[in-house]
């Protein structure tokens, strides 16, 4: 499946009040569903000395599912495909890269 299809598939089980026209639901599910994956791997790290196992990483994996669900609606919610995004992102990063810069702070660094 590539970006393209996973947006407009997933679109289809958008059922929040006001989609289209609503940004702030997706923005702050994937804020909730990014703190699932953090406290997963919390508890990875307190109670397995960070030692992942199969099935912290198929729980892991649906909570990073959730993640890419609410990205894809926020996306969508903008008029901004995923192609975009993930194209963007690594013209960004290869950027930083040949620069020298991807350690470091700021966003335009």
């Amino acid at each position: 499946m590539n970006f393209e299809e996973y947006q407009k598939k997933s679109r289809a089980t958008a059922k929040y009040p006001n989609a289209d026209e609503n940004y702030i639901y997706p923005t702050l599910g994937l804020t909730g569903e990014s703190g699932e994956v953090a406290e997963k791997i919390k508890k990875v790290l307190r109670d397995k000395a960070g030692k992942i196992d199969e099935i912290d990483r198929e729980e892991i994996k649906k909570e990073l599912g959730d993640v890419l669900w609410y990205l894809t609606q926020l996306a969508s919610e903008l008029k901004i495909s995923l192609e975009e995004v993930a194209t963007s992102n690594l013209t960004k990063l290869y950027d930083r890269m040949e620069r020298g810069t991807l350690s470091g702070s700021g966003d335009n660094r």
